[in-house]
């Protein structure tokens, strides 16, 4: 049985299509069907199609909200899945220089889901180890200096026991691990609203000259993110 349902699942995600829709969806945000469609490059029928397939499957999950209809990923349990199979997938070479500077802007800082992954994602996590705001002695933990410097950078602590406030996620083009769980959510949430971070069209994300300053609060520097600045 275990088999079967196994098959039925790497069966959804075969398709080249779906598997664009899934991957394009990683950003964390609702798109319409439409939006999903022309970024995948299919037909608005062909989009609605895909979207059903994954949906029965319970890879998204679709809101009606006036005439129009929103999915995105169910939740972080699918789109760590997605994210995973990304990592495993054969990456070809990027050709010409459009995909060069996609492929790049990816590595240096994207979402992952909710949260940050790259270059960035990884720096943040080994940066605020070495300077003690995280800890792994006893398991990933934010130390009484993280919370501190957390409060200091204005990040609200999330609450409740839905998800892990923090866990270890493994970044598929750096190698090494970000930070996964509510607080990074919390994190990267914070950073676009105060201008920090800017989200690209492609799920990678662009650091802003005002985030230089609250990156410092957590030991990450610009020399740790390879520029010159």
């Amino acid at each position: 049985m275990r088999t079967v349902q196994l098959a039925e699942v790497a069966a959804v995600l075969a398709d080249p299509t779906r598997a664009a829709m899934c991957l394009a969806l990683l950003d964390g945000r609702a798109w319409t069907v439409g939006e999903l469609g022309r970024a995948v490059g299919v037909a608005p029928s062909s989009a609605s199609e895909q979207v059903g397939r994954l949906a029965a499957a319970g890879f998204i999950s679709t809101v009606h909200q006036g005439r129009h209809r929103y999915v995105r990923i169910t939740d972080n349990r699918v789109a760590e899945l997605v994210e995973r199979l990304a990592e495993h997938a054969e990456h070809r070479p990027a050709t010409g220089l459009r995909g060069t500077l996609s492929r790049n802007r990816l590595a240096f800082a994207r979402t992952c889901y909710d949260h940050l992954a790259g270059r960035l994602g990884v720096a943040i996590r080994s940066r605020m180890l070495a300077t003690g705001l995280i800890d792994t002695s006893d398991g990933l933990a934010l130390t009484e200096a993280g919370r501190t410097a957390l409060h200091e950078l204005g990040v609200p602590m999330p609450s409740g026991a839905r998800r892990p406030l923090l866990k270890e996620c493994l970044d598929w083009t750096e190698r090494r691990e970000h930070l996964g769980g509510a607080l990074p959510a919390a994190l990267l949430a914070h950073a676009v609203d105060w201008h920090w971070l800017e989200r690209g069209t492609d799920r990678s994300v662009r650091l802003l000259p005002e985030g230089h300053e609250p990156l410092a609060v957590l030991g990450v520097w610009s020399v740790d993110l390879g520029l010159e600045y």
